[in-house]
Parts: C-alpha cells; structure tokens; sequence
C-alpha cells in the first residue's frame, strides 16, 4: 500500500500538485436533477492543517465531503488526494485510498455488539492486520483518546464524549493522512464539545494530522480551525485565516453565522435606533491585528477633541490574533466632529460602520 501511495504522489508532483496538499479540489461540480449541490469548488487542505468548512443546511457540505471520500462522483473537476485524481477511479482501486481517509461522525457509528477495543480495531481487521497487531493498536489509540479503562466496555454504557472518543480511535487505526470530521461535535453538549475540540486539536499537534471539519457551528471554527472556508449553495463565497474572516467578514452568509458569536449592539440600544440625526450617533468600529493592539480610544481622545463614549464590545483574541467590535456614541449636532472621528479610525485601519442615532444621550 505504501509504494501504491508514493507511486501516487509522485503523479501529482509530475502534474504540477504541490506534494504538501494533502486534498485539492478543482471547480467541482455535482447536480441532483435542477440542484446544484456543487457549483465549481475550488479548494485546498494543506498538511498538517485544520480546515473548517462551515455552511447552512442544504449548503452543500454533505456532498462535498462524500466526493472526498469517493462515495460520490462529481459531474465535472477534479478531486486530489495526496496527489491522486480520485473522482474517475473504480471501486477496487478507491478502497486503498479510503484507509488513508479516517471518518468521525455525528452519531458515531459504532457496532453495538462489539467492545470498544473490537470497534476500534474494525479497520484493521477489514485490512487483514493480525489480531495480536490490531489490539496492541487499539490500546495504543484508546490510551491517546483517554479511554483505556474502557477497552472491553461495550458501546451502550459510554456517555456521548464516550462514544465519540471512541469514534476518533477508531478513525485514527489505520494511520490515515486525512481525518474528515461531519458534524461530529453537533450531537454534544457544549462542556463535552469543548473536551472534543481540545482532544481533536491535541490529536493534530501530536500527530501532524491533516483534519478537515465539516461543520454548522461558528463556535467549532473558532475554537479549533487555522483556516476557514464559507460554503452557501454549492459555491465558497468567503475564505481565510478563522481570525481574518471573523474580523472582517465580506459575505452577508458570514455575517449571519457569525451574527451568535460576535458582539452586538444589546438589544435596548438597538431598538432605540432610528435613521434621522439625533442627540447621540452610534457607531460600529471592527478592529483586528496591529489595528487592535495598541491604544485606539486613548489615541483617538487625544487626537480629535470632543466627546466620546464606549457603550458595548472589546478586544478578543482568535489564533492569538486580536480582533474586536466596538460600539462607541457620539454625540450628534457636529457633523465635523463625526466625520473626524470616523476618518481617525480609519486611518488605524478600523472598519466603521454608522449603526444610526438615538434621540436620547446614551
């Protein structure tokens, strides 16, 4: 299998693939009768990387990610695996290049019947490991994971983190150059989706795990990818570094999936706000990278007199990037003095954004 798969990453060299992309998609296309589930995706996956891949329900991302392991065909482009075209191949020769893909599910997908060792070690036995091999393994993975004390439970008395934990082991036996990860943490409660993510993360530092995230959930994204991209009806209309895209997001889809988790004006304020000029001017100031460091609103009071105020916001930090949202009023009646306001920040390379007036002083 290993010469199969040097053989077939020299191919992908010779065809002008970097041999550090580990998947390469080239404007997929995929139609179910009038629906294009897949309108020309064009991406990559780096080694080593975690990509998110985050979209609404019907998106396209369950079958982006079944044309990546070979379960669905595209109707046109190309889909590179460690250097190979898998879109065109037959089943007998995609069934070597799926053990080099492992699969973490929503629901899991254990078989009940058997223990977690024995589910872990599934893989394997389908590959023809021998036994003495594939439990050494198993109890190699489920002591990476944390669940060596659970190598001859069965899947019915685990807990959901459990039961998924259980599901990366398993994922993981066969050694694989890809982890796709469907909406793997969606079925959990938050504390046991933050236990995931972290062990996830672990996983990638540890191993130099290339992980591809096919999720709905912004939170995911944030606290796991280095790269994401924004999926809305077959097409990716927004990608970059995750610290980048929350910053400064540029499609109204992003917006909105992003609307739960950055700040927003509170809501009394918000219903305060009206279109006509009022005692006070509220505004959007988005800062992110050298533009948050330093002192913004010190600099600001000393470079444009007048008055001020911070009414909501502050500074975050994403892949150790910081990035903010703040919401400062001021007070209306001086068009000059907004207008020097907004063209300070500005200048610090801030994204402003006038929100509205409110009648009364904030």
């Amino acid at each position: 299998m290993n010469q199969h798969f040097t053989a077939s990453a020299e191919t992908g060299s010779q065809a002008g693939l970097p041999p550090q992309d580990v998947v390469r998609l080239v404007d997929l296309k995929r139609r179910f009768g009038e629906t294009a589930a897949l309108d020309g995706i064009s991406l990559t996956v780096r080694k080593g990387e975690i990509l998110g891949i985050i979209g609404r329900s019907g998106a396209g991302k369950s079958t982006l990610i079944r044309c990546l392991n070979g379960l669905e065909r595209p109707d046109s482009g190309e889909v590179f695996i460690e250097g190979r075209e898998i879109s065109r191949l037959g089943e007998r020769e995609l069934q070597p290049l799926r053990r080099r893909i492992g699969m973490i599910f929503q629901h899991f997908n254990l078989l009940s019947a058997k223990t977690v060792e024995d589910n872990v070690a599934l893989p394997l036995k389908i590959e023809g490991v021998a036994k003495a091999e594939r439990l050494r393994r198993a109890a190699e993975l489920l002591d990476l994971v944390g669940l060596s004390e659970k190598a001859r439970a069965y899947p019915a008395s685990l807990s959901g983190g459990q039961k998924q934990r259980v599901g990366i082991a398993r994922a993981l036996a066969a050694r694989p150059a890809l982890l796709l990860s469907d909406e793997a943490t969606s079925a959990l409660d938050p504390e046991t989706t933050r236990s995931i993510l972290a062990l996830l993360k672990d996983i990638n530092r540890q191993l130099g795990l290339t992980i591809l995230l096919i999720t709905h959930e912004m939170e995911v994204i944030r606290s796991i990818a280095d790269r994401v991209a924004v999926i809305d009806a077959g097409r990716i209309v927004e990608q970059g570094p995750v610290w980048s895209v929350f910053a400064d997001p540029r499609s109204d889809i992003t917006k909105r999936l992003l609307g739960t988790i950055r700040p927003q004006l509170p809501e009394e304020l918000a219903a305060r706000l009206q279109p006509s000029a009022g005692a006070q001017t509220i505004l959007r100031v988005d800062v992110a990278g050298e533009a948050a460091r330093g002192p913004l609103l010190s600099d600001l009071a000393r470079t444009v007199p007048g008055a001020f105020n911070l009414v909501h916001g502050g500074i975050d930090h994403i892949q150790r990037e910081p990035v903010g949202t703040l919401f400062l009023s001021i007070p209306g009646g001086d068009a000059g003095h907004l207008a020097e306001v907004i063209a300070f920040l500005r200048s610090r390379q801030a994204r402003v954004e006038v929100l509205g007036h409110v009648a009364d002083p904030v």
